[in-house]
């Protein structure tokens, strides 16, 4: 069983930064590869950025690519999402899960779910 937690979420103005924390619990964090989804109000959940286990491999949305760095702390069994020059249709809750399957950009290669952290972009 894999639990996954995720913190750092609240109101910034836009061109602001947030640090999103996803702490897991689970003896397998350190090999598996991890990612980060976003759901807006009204919209469907997209993929944010991923990581592999050893952090050596990256992956991220055009919609936040040079905006945001995905990040990892194996010894910490921590995910990190670092998100610089926020603007307003960030607004979304965030969410991070354990990959499984074989592309990064779809939410059915993940299977197990945080339960989310909400990021606010006022303008």
């Amino acid at each position: 069983q894999v639990q996954l937690v995720e913190s750092g979420g609240g109101l910034v103005q836009a061109g602001g930064s947030l640090r999103l924390s996803c702490a897991a619990s689970g003896r397998t964090f350190s090999t598996d590869d991890m990612g980060w989804f976003r759901r807006a109000p009204g919209k469907e959940r997209e993929f944010v950025a991923a990581i592999s286990w050893t952090g050596g491999s990256t992956y991220y949305a055009d919609s936040v690519k040079g905006r945001f760095t995905i990040s990892r702390d194996n010894a910490k069994n921590t995910v990190y999402l670092q998100m610089n020059s926020l603007k307003p249709e960030d607004t979304a809750v965030y969410y991070c899960a354990r990959h499984r399957g074989a592309g990064y950009f779809s939410a059915r290669e993940y299977d197990y779910w945080g339960q989310g952290t909400q990021v606010t972009v006022s303008s």
